[in-house]
């Protein structure tokens, strides 16, 4: 009985001991690390990621600070933690850097778990001088046919490259052999694109709505007046954009850039379309009682209605999807970009 009872003792004691860790283990810690794949704390990523930590830290009691270290260190501090002290968001870059073969990334798929998306940004453009023979992606399609040689600035890998490439499928299904007649201008942030465009060492530059608007509003002839040919958004998110657009440009003259109404075909696929997405990413060896956790609290903020004011504030998308979804739906995407980003380099080999 005496041995009985010393048993027993013995495992209340564990028990007693093993249940704030346990309880440990399935939630977020008091204070998370939220490590970014950017260094800017001026740039879209910070500035959605800040708008979500904030609502997680106010629904859940704790503490997030966002971390701009970077896509590599971000990746590397991910690796490191387990626990949950450590999460990540970023967007499409996360696939598409290992899709064109960029130092520093894996398949994210593979090496990660893929959490909820949050937001889009929906300003993914290119854009023309205002004094360019190359008013529209037709111009540039036709030219291209004709072969002529139009040269186009992008920061090479990820989210500035998908619709250069999408450009060179576009040419091919036209007109076999024209996508040669695209060729990249690389170069490095926006103002480096710009900048290209002003010195005319390129004829077209990926840019965005929210950094390029304001060159679409200058005289025809000042030397630095660029209009937008082409935004990427798909026409459903645009139209989930406030009325007013952005600066001096509404919703309804975005819309005129975008697709119907231009048109970068996949051939068979339909038009091209991308939308700038963010989402969690999380360490393979993370509690998924914490996964649970941060979808909860996510579907409940959303369902609460106040982040989408701050988000649409900003010119993002609200657009929440949970883990499993979200997971279904960028693996879909990045299948699409694949094919798309392979058939351009079987045609340049």
């Amino acid at each position: 009985m005496l041995y009985r009872k010393t048993i027993l003792a013995a495992i209340a004691a564990t028990t007693a001991l093993s249940a704030p860790l346990a309880t440990f283990a399935q939630e977020l810690p008091r204070n998370v690390r939220l490590v970014i794949g950017s260094t800017s704390t001026g740039g879209d990523t910070y500035q959605n990621s800040a708008i979500v930590a904030d609502a997680l830290a106010e629904h859940l009691g704790i503490n997030v600070k966002v971390d701009a270290v970077g896509a590599t260190e971000a990746f590397k501090a991910l690796e490191r933690d387990g626990r949950g002290t450590t999460l990540m968001i970023f967007h499409d870059q996360s696939y598409l850097g290992e899709l064109y073969g960029r130092q520093g990334y894996d398949d994210p798929f593979e090496t990660y778990v893929i959490g909820p998306t949050v937001a889009i940004n929906p300003g993914n453009a290119y854009l023309a001088s205002c004094d360019s023979p190359y008013q529209s992606m037709e111009d540039i399609l036709q030219a291209a046919a004709d072969g002529d040689r139009v040269r186009v600035a992008i920061q090479p890998g990820g989210v500035s490259e998908i619709g250069f490439s999408a450009m060179k499928y576009a040419a091919s299904v036209r007109s076999p052999g024209s996508e040669s007649n695209i060729v990249a201008v690389n170069t490095g942030s926006q103002s480096d694109k710009n900048q290209a465009m002003w010195d005319d060492l390129a004829d077209v530059i990926n840019g965005s709505i929210q950094a390029n608007e304001q060159f679409t509003q200058l005289p025809a002839d000042d030397p630095k007046c660029m209009r937008f040919v082409w935004i990427t958004a798909r026409p459903a998110t645009l139209e989930a954009a406030p009325a007013e657009g952005m600066g001096d440009t509404t919703r309804d003259d975005l819309l005129q850039y975008a697709t119907p109404n231009v048109d970068v075909t996949l051939g068979e696929d339909g038009p091209f379309t991308f939308d700038k997405e963010f989402f969690f990413l999380f360490n393979p060896d993370m509690d998924p009682a914490i996964v649970e956790q941060i979808d909860t609290a996510l579907t409940e903020i959303f369902a609460e209605g106040s982040i989408q004011e701050r988000q649409t504030g900003s010119f993002f998308i609200p657009n929440f999807l949970p883990s499993d979804e979200a997971r279904a739906h960028l693996s879909e995407k990045r299948d699409t970009y694949e094919q798309v980003i392979s058939t351009i380099a079987d045609d340049a080999s």
